[in-house]
């Protein structure tokens, strides 16, 4: 099983690259996480914001392996803690269904996209680079309470 992180943006600083990496290495071989960054929509003076999230969402849909399942990671889905997070990863894994997490560009997720659910790591707004670091480590911290690992406790390993 994958979980395919499909992120419109490819210019993150150093420091975002330097999270993800560190918390996507720490994960098991039977749990990868796949990271892709998809280039933004051209903006230009017409201000679409429309047209840009359509464009942006073909991109993700196109990038979407055939038959994961689809989540959309948005401010309005819905809040798991980390432990209804592990149990998630849980039913993921044990349906054997890769994943595909899906996180729109500056101007959100086009609406016509159709997931198979909706979360939010948040209720507050977070910049694109942070939710791909917030978004790797709380994925290494659910699969980790699913190993019993002394991570999610607040120790490090």
């Amino acid at each position: 099983m994958r979980l395919w992180v499909l992120a419109i943006g490819s210019k993150m600083p150093t420091w975002v690259e330097t999270g993800v990496a560190e918390y996507t290495a720490r994960m098991p071989p039977q749990l990868r996480v796949e990271w892709r960054a998809l280039p933004l929509a051209r903006r230009g003076r017409s201000g679409d914001p429309a047209r840009w999230r359509r464009e942006e969402g073909e991109r993700i849909l196109a990038a979407t392996p055939d038959g994961a399942e689809r989540v959309a990671l948005e401010v309005a889905g819905k809040r798991l803690d980390s432990e209804a997070l592990a149990q998630r990863i849980d039913t993921w894994f044990a349906g054997g269904r890769d994943v595909a997490l899906w996180i729109g560009g500056p101007d959100g997720l086009d609406p016509a996209l159709q997931p198979d659910w909706r979360w939010s790591l948040s209720p507050l707004t977070l910049a694109h680079p942070v939710v791909r670091v917030v978004l790797a480590e709380q994925l290494y911290r659910a699969w980790s309470i699913q190993a019993r690992l002394p991570y999610h406790r607040g120790g490090e390993e």
